[in-house]
């Protein structure tokens, strides 16, 4: 049966422009509510802001007294004193004291962005310091997440008297206690959630570890290593440390690493996050970091960058390293000074990018297949657990992604290897902790290991136990999916007409920058627009251009769209009137600027000449 747009019983108040089931089956509602829009038009006036701005922030929740600093986050305002993280002051006396005494440290990473960005600016900061610290990022396959004993003795053999494990080490009790056993000191710099037990070492700096009262569990680990230099910058201060011959190292001069290893690992863009990637962006636009400089290079990015240019175009390259090559490669290039060395290391990473991206889309093929298959012509199922024993490990997380947006409920995607084990990673949605369900898992027995946050974890499994863990996970998050699918909803921010589409109303909207995680993106509807081209570009994308009712035309584009609901019903209603909703983003091309719309929904009118199927 074909339904027109709105077709659900109608509730004019809440449906923006009376939309009530769009392609996407959503519901679409403005952002605000009688409140919200008081309170827009109260910071408007007070701040003299436009309306459209104005609505943006009320909508981020944002009180009237804090929008000043919410416009210019600064880390001066923002970053507290370190000593509020429990055992912050424990964690940085010992570094200090690894610094004064000249101690061989060794650095222990994860193989992600986060990962490399924290190793780097930890290992540049001791640089500084005048040591010549080890590091070491663990192979995904063969050693996989985190501590482990042969690495462990590794870097005792190699002399290290203190170990520094940045982005995973909560969990690794018995690595670390064979480290402490073999005479090393042990600090964790880590943001991952906590079992019951936690490791005896020196200091566990873990802003979510159950007696932490620092409000930080929301800054990823690079962050939290930039808030623990502060703290060693400071002791070493106390001690007399810095001289003229060895000045202080200005920590913001890093920044670019906490901004990419920020977005990368999806932290919410708030308070203090949102200082680090706004002045991290800064950073990045002065391409006067080789490494860095040399990853934009081969990702083509000539213009400034960007939140999402972080997230999909540099981020990926720095992962692809730990996924399919050399899991240092990374670390290697941040840390590099030699443009010519940058140069070369990055093209690597690009190779193994493009590399990694072959290998995703095979195993994303299968596991679609595999999910649909499961879910039934009645889309039945709580999560979306698959598996393969072609699959390569280090692209399991990017299918599970996949599976999740394709899909909307949890996903996790599991490479099996011959002997029968299984690893694979999990990507959930909003509402749904499948960290704590993993670790649940783990105490029942279903699974070897496991843990994570709440919207990502890892497992690890028998391959006899695959039906069992995909049960258990029905049984266990059922309600919690139901009731977050329920909530199909899409915010919109406001419209505004194709006409009122410019650069300059584009950069209005990004004064609420950066973009992303926990700050999400303005969605601007373009009310009954007609969309007069639509054409297949790229891999699955559709290039767009809508017309207003004035005659003005407004370029778009609607991403990965072909194949999907959104796609189909962009080309079943070329030349006819639509709402359209989507984001704005700066098109740069051949020194000139223009705004792109990117698409993520649309709807036919109500009465409208077409349907949506």
């Amino acid at each position: 049966m074909t339904l027109p747009a709105s077709a659900l019983p109608p509730d004019p108040v809440s449906a923006f422009l009376g939309v009530s089931r769009s392609a996407t089956g959503k519901l679409w509602r403005d952002r605000l509510d009688g409140r919200g829009t008081a309170k827009a038009q109260a910071i408007a006036q007070r701040y003299q802001l436009p309306e459209m701005l104005a609505r943006v922030i009320a909508g981020r929740g944002i009180e009237i007294d804090a929008v000043a600093d919410f416009l210019d986050p600064t880390i001066r305002k923002l970053m507290p004193d370190p000593s509020t993280v429990t055992q912050m002051e424990a964690g940085a006396t010992r570094i200090a004291d690894a610094a004064t005494k000249r101690e061989k440290v060794a650095i222990f990473g994860d193989y992600d962005v986060d990962g490399a960005t924290s190793a780097a600016l930890l290992a540049w900061h001791l640089r500084h310091c005048g040591l010549d610290p080890l590091i070491h990022i663990p192979d995904r396959i063969f050693e996989g997440y985190g501590p482990n004993v042969d690495a462990i003795r590794m870097l005792a053999d190699k002399g290290a008297t203190l170990l520094i494990t940045v982005d995973c080490g909560t969990t690794s009790l018995e690595p670390l206690a064979e480290a402490r056993r073999l005479g090393m000191s042990v600090v964790v710099i880590d943001h991952h959630q906590c079992g019951d037990e936690l490791p005896e070492v020196e200091a566990l700096i873990n802003p979510n570890r159950p007696d932490d009262l620092s409000g930080l569990g929301h800054l990823a680990a690079v962050g939290l290593v930039m808030m623990t230099l502060v703290a060693v910058n400071r002791e070493l201060r106390h001690r007399g440390f810095w001289t003229v011959e060895r000045p202080e190292p200005n920590l913001l001069d890093m920044l670019h690493h906490v901004a990419l290893g920020t977005v990368a690992d999806v932290a919410p863009l708030i308070g203090l996050n949102r200082a680090f990637v706004a002045k991290g962006l800064i950073a990045l636009r002065r391409r006067d970091h080789v490494g860095h400089t040399a990853l934009m290079d081969v990702a083509r990015l000539n213009g400034p960058p960007e939140v999402w240019h972080l997230g999909f175009m540099l981020g990926p390259r720095i992962n692809a390293g730990g996924r399919i090559g050399r899991a240092d490669l990374g670390v290697r290039l941040l840390l590099e000074g030699d443009v010519s060395e940058a140069a070369r290391i990055a093209a690597e990473l690009d190779r193994l990018n493009t590399e990694r991206r072959v290998i995703e889309q095979m195993a994303e093929a299968q596991a679609e297949a595999e999910a649909m298959a499961s879910l039934g012509l009645e889309d039945k199922g709580a999560v979306i657990v698959t598996a393969s024993e072609g699959w390569h490990p280090g692209v399991v997380g990017l299918v599970a992604s996949r599976l999740k947006e394709k899909f909307g409920r949890p996903a996790f995607a599991i490479a099996l290897e011959p002997g029968g084990i299984g690893t694979g990673s999990g990507r959930s949605i909003g509402g749904v902790d499948l960290g704590r369900a993993v670790r649940q898992a783990v105490s029942e027995g279903i699974l070897m290991k496991g843990g994570g946050h709440a919207m990502a974890a890892g497992v690890t499994l028998r391959k006899e136990r695959l039906a069992e863990f995909r049960g258990w996970l029905e049984t266990a998050l059922a309600a919690d999916v139901a009731k977050s699918r329920h909530v199909n909803e899409l915010s919109i921010d406001g419209a505004v007409s194709a006409r009122g589409v410019t650069p300059e109303f584009a950069a209005t909207l990004n004064r609420a920058g950066p973009f992303g995680a926990g700050n999400p993106e303005p969605v601007i509807a373009l009310p009954a627009h007609q969309l007069v081209y639509a054409d297949e570009v790229g891999q699955a994308h559709l290039r767009l251009r809508f017309r207003s009712g004035d005659g003005a035309i407004v370029n778009g584009i609607a991403f990965r769209s072909v194949g999907q609901k959104l796609g189909q019903a962009l080309t079943e209603n070329r030349g006819q009137q639509l709402h359209v909703a989507g984001c704005l983003a700066i098109d740069r091309w051949q020194g000139a600027e223009r705004v792109q719309f990117r698409v993520i929904d649309v709807a036919v009118p109500d009465p409208g000449p077409a349907m949506i199927r």
